[in-house]
């Protein structure tokens, strides 16, 4: 099918071999390649109810028919597996320079299974895949470890790379690449880790066919000029997400104290207009893309002057700065800096901080820590990431941490994975997008805080909310499976979705279609769950977001998440109907 090459690499690192496989068309059709492959595989060959840190337990790594070619904001790649931190379905998506340099290999998706011997790291081309010995790298940071690597690839080679937090298995532990871009939620750092692989290069430089060049060049022109007429293209470039930080403040969503305001009385102090006015910041895009989000930023006074790097991210602020109360911008880019070199997600670590702030204020440990205390901050953060003393417990997810700590009531995570930064006792809608979402409390499945601070739908709204919540949910699921980037999702609606299936690949979907292929890919990754032990029981939110207030008197309660429950697990249910009937009639 064109937009693929029809190929999946299978490497079986404990016996150090790989293998290609065909793809046939009549896959990549119900799947359209990113995440409808990655369920595909993980629901149909994953072991069920493996430790994911087991040997057999599988890793895919996905493109989609759109990566590599010149359709706007398509530079993305997704990892797939069985997460550490929910025991349920993991997906994280990244971008940056790396995914064409993936596909370029001649590949669609890779599986890895197995565990390396010794330390390892692996390199793959248009030729194959090569084992390499990665016991220099022990212990080395990310920046050092895909130094290394790189130097030790072909020219112009990519790579995804773990620090020391993936290698001794904390469930918080992700993926960088581009030095400062994450493969970030749900622990797939560790699970690298499991498998003893530090890293994988790719050099690859092959171009997918596409089906349609013309209809390509006539939808970034329509795509083009609504990012021109769009004012938030202005923002994205002006000030990047930080821009957020404002917004949810004033909003009173700004989550803060460990999830206890959506208000931050020093947030002048860590927003986009602070950045701009006290750092060095530079624009910086990723292929094909004319958003120009990313902040290049260089702090210019105080302790930290001359620290590079690129961010920070609106999440990073929320967590490592709201969260724990920090006031100062430029310590937030420190505690950034630091999480992005011991390969942690900072959304997981930030939450992580806060909550041991509470620990130690409820006697539950000994590790002195308070709000505003970012050199303690730091002193942690090196702790978990050795999955040492006190970091030791937090190193094994909230989920566990603050069962072993007797917290659980008052941690804030859903199936064992920390919300971003929208409080949903301010954000109605949001309480539904953490508590369906498969891989936990995510915004991004949905990005659903759009429609509701935009005024598309009242944020106080209960009943009929879940039919726009679905829409958007619908065409993040078509947007993961391509793989494009969220931030065109005011650009890439349904009709720009069919028209660029229909480029790339040369099929033609309508909306109704696309509907109908999106439920299917959302209701596997349920499935999957299902399948894992976590049943609708976890579709819900902590118990604290339902039974206190936050400090402006936003609430959500339990029976207001079930009206919306009800009516999101009724249209996903019609809808699958719709599907069945379909595929009996010969039309799946």
């Amino acid at each position: 099918m064109k937009g693929f090459f029809n190929k999946l690499l299978r490497i079986n690192l404990t016996d150090r071999t790989h293998a290609y496989e065909s793809i046939p068309d009549s896959l990549l059709a119900k799947t359209l390649g990113g995440k409808g492959l990655g369920i595909h595989y993980l629901y149909g060959e994953n072991p069920r109810r493996v430790d994911p840190f087991a040997p057999e337990a599988m890793v895919i790594i996905a493109v989609g028919p759109v990566t590599g070619t010149r359709i706007w904001g398509q530079s993305r790649f997704g990892v797939y597996a069985k997460s550490p931190a929910t025991g349920g379905f993991a997906e994280s998506y990244c971008g940056g320079s790396l995914p064409p340099k993936i596909k370029g290999c001649g590949i669609d998706a890779i599986i890895l299974t197995g565990s390396c011997s010794d330390l390892a790291y692996l390199r793959i081309d248009e030729e194959g895949v090569f084992f390499e010995d990665a016991a220099a790298l022990r212990g080395k940071d990310t920046v050092e470890t895909e130094t290394f690597i790189l130097e030790h690839s072909a020219p112009k080679a990519g790579a995804m790379v773990i620090g020391p937090a993936g290698e001794n298995r904390v469930r918080l532990a992700c993926l960088k690449s581009d030095r400062w871009r994450s493969v970030g939620r749900c622990g797939l750092g560790a699970v690298f880790g499991a498998k003893n692989l530090k890293g994988i290069s790719f050099a690859g430089t092959l171009k997918p066919e596409v089906s349609d060049a013309e209809l390509v060049k006539q939808v970034n022109k329509i795509v083009a000029r609504k990012g021109k007429e769009s004012p938030a293209t202005a923002l994205y470039r002006e000030k990047g997400t930080p821009m957020m930080v404002a917004t949810l403040n004033a909003a009173g969503c700004f989550p803060t104290e460990y999830w206890k305001s959506g208000r931050f009385s020093e947030s002048h102090q860590i927003d986009a207009d602070y950045m701009l006015e006290n750092c060095e910041v530079k624009n910086d895009a990723c292929p094909t893309c004319f958003l120009r989000c990313a902040k290049k930023t260089r702090v210019l006074k105080g302790r930290h002057k001359g620290l590079y790097l690129e961010g920070p991210e609106y999440e990073n602020v929320y967590a490592l700065g709201g969260l724990n109360k920090i006031d100062a911008f430029e310590e937030i880019l420190y505690l950034n800096d630091l999480c992005d070199r011991l390969g942690l997600d900072t959304m997981s670590a930030g939450n992580m901080s806060a909550f041991a702030v509470e620990a130690f204020r409820r006697g539950k440990s000994d590790f002195a820590i308070d709000y505003n205390q970012p050199d303690r901050i730091a002193e942690l953060f090196q702790m978990v990431a050795s999955n040492s003393g006190f970091g030791a417990i937090l190193a094994l997810g909230i989920k566990e941490a603050s069962k072993q700590l007797e917290l659980e009531d008052i941690a804030i995570h859903v199936k064992g994975l920390e919300p971003a930064g929208y409080d949903p006792r301010t954000l109605k809608g949001m309480a539904l997008s953490y508590a369906t979402s498969a891989r936990g409390a995510c915004h991004l499945r949905g990005t659903f805080y759009k429609a509701e601070l935009s005024g598309q739908i009242d944020r106080n709204q209960i009943a009929g909310k879940a039919v726009l919540h679905i829409d958007y949910e619908d065409r993040s699921a078509i947007y993961d499976c391509l793989i494009l980037c969220r931030f065109f999702r005011d650009l890439v609606q349904w009709d720009e979705l069919s028209l660029i299936i229909e480029a790339v690949t040369g099929l033609k979907m309508n909306k109704t279609d696309l509907e109908i292929f999106a439920n299917h890919v959302t209701q596997k990754t349920r499935a999957y769950n299902l399948n894992e032990g976590l049943d609708e029981s976890t579709d819900t939110l902590p118990k604290r977001l339902l039974t206190e207030p936050n400090a402006e008197g936003e609430s959500i309660s339990e029976a207001d998440l079930n009206i919306m429950l009800a009516e999101y697990n009724q249209i996903r249910e019609e809808r699958s109907s719709l599907q069945m009937a379909d595929e009996a009639n010969g039309r799946g």
